[in-house]
């Protein structure tokens, strides 16, 4: 079974902290890595920019906005798939990412959440 796993940030807890701490932490940050993509489960991985447009539906019409739209002030950096036997597979992979195996990660407010992915499908454009 194939699990979304998405990396979620506090940007104003990061931002907070000295240039030198930041890049110490992403430092830290790539053994860890590798050791998630060497666990042979990971799909597909990526790092997600801060700026986002929305596309809304409303009164018919289609909204373009500019920036994400949620009710928190964390925002998600990351984004990875995994394949796994189970959840308690897809938890012992996501584990091995960063943002909850570096201590530094608790003060930047780093989680990851997983959710299960009920179809997926790969599209050729050849059709």
């Amino acid at each position: 079974m194939k699990y979304l796993c998405l990396g979620y940030l506090e940007p104003d807890l990061m931002d907070a902290r000295p240039q030198e701490e930041i890049d110490g932490v992403m430092q830290e940050c790539k053994p860890h890595l590798e050791q998630l993509y060497q666990s042979g489960k990971v799909l597909l991985d990526a790092g997600l920019d801060n700026a986002a447009t929305t596309l809304q539906r409303k009164n018919g019409k289609l909204r373009m906005m500019d920036g994400p739209f949620t009710e928190s002030k964390e925002l998600i950096g990351s984004a990875f798939l995994i394949e796994a036997e189970d959840l308690e597979d897809a938890v012992r992979v996501a584990s091995l990412h960063p943002a909850v195996q570096v201590s530094a990660g608790e003060s930047f407010g780093w989680r990851i959440e997983i959710r299960p992915v009920h179809h997926f499908e790969l599209f050729s454009p050849e059709g």
